[in-house]
């Protein structure tokens, strides 16, 4: 009778998640982001899935991804380009969790900013209950030369589409994901964007953004990546080069702390990421060291961000001790 109710439930979730009369309203109330009227903290993973050996993400392994991500109290899900695929989404938000799916500027033609194609997905999936934010670009502002060498281009294109999203869908609201914190170009260009992630390596001790962002702002914000490697280039600070887990659990541990007594202002953090990358750096058949990123000289311990060692999980989905720390903090109660 047990085994028969689980599998009525998840059936029922099935159902639910993909009903337009049941769409979920996202809203924003000051600071806050409001599920159908209450408040919601993102307790969030990045998500890419690339299998060995691949340069393309692959959602073959989603259902241990999602049982791995349900234990660890994760409630959303950070994709950097849009899920095209209704099981993959039925899936994700029958477990109980939500996505905030990406835009990137030009993906050829395939739901892009620059072709407008990103109106077609968000018209296609607005009503989808697994959808919690729409996310336009993913910290351009390191990336001047996109866009003719002037960046007011990108954040003006930027609030033409959030604009365009607004009219289109009532239901969500939309974000950016900027490298750091804006500064007033970015926040007097786009006016249109209900809330700021920010793409935030500052050692293990972000807590200085959130005063930063009060200052200037009074939107809501969340952190669209932060974290740390398991990979110390040099020994540093009492931790060993090479392999080193201890370090990533520690800084995502001191991270994640702060984060949560900081939620008066902060609306929770999107960790970067899920799973080890081994496509970002040298062989995809192999896990290698270096890699480079912007702005990356505040990823702790070593101020080396390794690219193919950021995982809460190995490319085997074993668990490193990170999980273990993202799981104790994100099934505590927030009081």
């Amino acid at each position: 009778m047990l085994r028969q109710s689980i599998v009525t439930f998840f059936i029922g979730m099935l159902i639910s998640c993909n009903t337009i009369e049941t769409a979920n309203k996202i809203t924003i109330l000051e600071r806050q982001i409001l599920v159908n009227g209450n408040p919601y903290l993102i307790k969030g993973i990045c998500y890419h899935p690339v299998p060995k050996g691949s340069l393309s993400r692959d959602f073959g392994n989603l259902t241990q991804d999602l049982n791995l991500m349900v234990e660890a109290g994760i409630n959303t899900i950070r994709a950097y380009a849009p899920i095209d695929d209704v099981a993959v989404l039925d899936e994700i938000c029958a477990a109980g969790i939500k996505l905030i799916i990406g835009f990137g500027y030009n993906q050829d033609g395939n739901f892009d900013i620059l072709s407008g194609t990103f109106i077609d997905y968000i018209n296609k999936y607005k009503n989808h209950d697994a959808i919690l934010l729409w996310e336009l670009g993913n910290e351009y502002n390191y990336h001047p030369e996109w866009f003719e060498g002037d960046l007011k281009n990108w954040y003006q294109l930027l609030n033409n589409a959030s604009e365009l999203i607004h009219k289109n869908d009532p239901l969500h609201p939309v974000a950016t994901a900027h490298g750091e914190l804006p500064d007033s170009l970015a926040l007097s260009t786009c006016p249109s964007i209900d809330v700021w992630g920010m793409n935030l390596y500052r050692w293990d001790t972000p807590n200085k953004v959130f005063e930063e962002w009060v200052a200037i702002s009074t939107k809501p914000m969340y952190l669209s990546e932060a974290g740390s490697d398991s990979y110390m280039t040099i020994e540093k600070e009492g931790y060993h080069a090479g392999v080193n887990e201890r370090a990533q659990a520690d800084a995502n541990q001191n991270i994640l702390n702060i984060i949560f007594n900081a939620t008066e202002v902060c609306s929770g953090v999107t960790m970067f990421s899920f799973t080890d990358g081994w496509w970002k750096a040298g062989n995809n058949n192999k896990q290698d060291t270096g890699g480079q990123a912007p702005n990356s000289s505040g990823v702790p311990y070593d101020g080396a961000p390794n690219e193919e060692y950021w995982g809460m999980v190995d490319i085997e989905r074993n668990k490193k001790r990170a999980f273990e720390i993202l799981k104790r903090k994100y099934n505590q109660s927030i009081e």
